[in-house]
């Protein structure tokens, strides 16, 4: 099997796995939040519940109540909500490693931004991931977690300040799904290293006959708030390299920050109608002003200073057999879509930010190319330019001229 092709299907199946378990994820995540705010508290409530529901759903009725610690005894069947964040952290890392790892120099390295080698790259993304839970996690413990308001401020400073310095080390692309890693490694270490940590603790104490800590679900409490808070945000950020006018325009680190308050401002309206408090209908104004906001700052041009390198992967593919066959068919079949200023009627910037229309960007896209138009008929929609099948043909032995006997970076 040609190794390009098994690994845009590995690929896949990460992608979709990590779809999977992150609906499960949310799903259960935003079911509970709303639950723990529609709450019924009474006099008749027995001793230790702090709240209770009833639903419908399903053709049936649920009555459901929550204890603040937990019951006197415990019960003998216990589900534990964990796996899905864990199961949904691993796929997405996974994927990071087929597609951006793997595919550092196409994906990863901008080198008008960052000309570093590929281990470099990799190695600052790992850092970058993982020191944003160390940082937040210092800023929970510290003083500041007595103020909650004060306390997302500052983190949303965090956030903002890596939104900006992400673009200043990678691809746009790889800048905003690098900022949703960095925001989603800090919600599964919530639930992996604190909340059922704390949860397990309430557990034992119970079993050894002791009183349960309150702090301990309190403290839980505070972090699986932020995790819904922080919800939204990370899925525009997954999805943002389908959308270049998000991930490549000049202002792309403000249009990344400022997406971040329009999730905070959505789920308020929601945990708002949940709690009973109303409806803060001003929410979804101030989310659209932003979002307005976002579609002028993704029009405003970015100013390009020199050609872009070619980097070592892409050399193979400019000196391979047919490359000026193939540069002329990309040139004829593809550039009014794929160029600095396309010129296909209503296509305002080159999609997912794919240019084509210079010898070093054909051959930094060549297993894109191959994919997409050789090995598939996926490019263009509908065969508009009318690609041949032996145009096709020609694409694909021009691919796997270059990396005859040589494995694909």
């Amino acid at each position: 099997m040609d190794y390009l092709i098994f690994w845009e299907w590995l690929s896949f199946a990460a992608r979709w796995l990590h779809v999977i378990t992150a609906i499960a994820w949310i799903g259960s995540s935003f079911y509970f939040i709303a639950l723990d705010l529609g709450l019924r508290r009474h006099a008749a409530l027995p001793a230790g519940v702090n709240g209770e529901e009833w639903q419908v759903h399903g053709g049936g009725f649920y009555h459901i109540q929550k204890y603040m610690v937990a019951p006197a005894h415990m019960p003998e069947h216990l589900i534990w909500f964990k796996w899905e964040s864990y199961a949904t952290w691993l796929s997405g890392f996974a994927l990071l490693c087929i597609v951006y790892y793997a595919g550092a120099d196409l994906y990863l390295i901008d080198r008008n931004v960052l000309d570093v080698s590929t281990w470099v790259a990799i190695l600052i993304s790992l850092a970058s991931i993982s020191i944003g839970w160390l940082i937040y996690d210092l800023l929970c413990k510290s003083p500041l977690a007595a103020n909650d308001t004060a306390l997302m401020l500052i983190l949303y400073g965090v956030i903002v300040f890596m939104a900006w310095g992400y673009t200043h080390l990678f691809t746009g692309r790889a800048a905003f799904l690098h900022l949703g890693a960095f925001t989603a490694t800090i919600m599964s270490a919530n639930v992996f290293l604190l909340i059922i940590p704390n949860q397990k603790k309430v557990v034992a104490d119970l079993i050894a006959g002791k009183s349960p800590d309150p702090k301990l679900g309190k403290q839980a409490k505070q972090r699986s708030t932020h995790n819904n808070y922080l919800t939204l945000p990370v899925i525009f950020l997954m999805l943002s390299n389908h959308y270049p006018l998000a991930t490549s325009t000049a202002f792309n680190w403000i249009i990344a920050s400022l997406v971040f308050i329009i999730g905070v401002l959505i789920r308020h309206y929601f945990n708002s109608r949940h709690a009973g408090k109303g409806n803060p209908h001003w929410t979804w104004l101030a989310s659209a002003i932003l979002f307005i906001v976002i579609i002028w700052l993704s029009t405003v041009p970015r100013v390009l200073t020199g050609e872009a390198k070619v980097s070592r992967a892409a050399e193979p593919f400019l000196t391979a057999a047919h490359f000026e066959q193939v540069r002329d068919t990309v040139l004829g079949r593809c550039s009014m879509c794929h160029s600095a200023e396309p010129s296909w009627e209503g296509i305002m910037l080159p999609p997912k930010g794919v240019r084509l229309d210079t010898d070093g960007l054909i051959a930094a896209h060549a297993s894109e190319i191959y994919i997409q138009a050789g090995a598939s008929h996926a490019m263009p929609p509908g065969n508009v330019t009318q690609v041949t099948d032996a145009e096709r043909a020609l694409l694909v032995a021009w691919y796997r001229s270059a990396t005859a006997g040589k494995p694909v970076q």
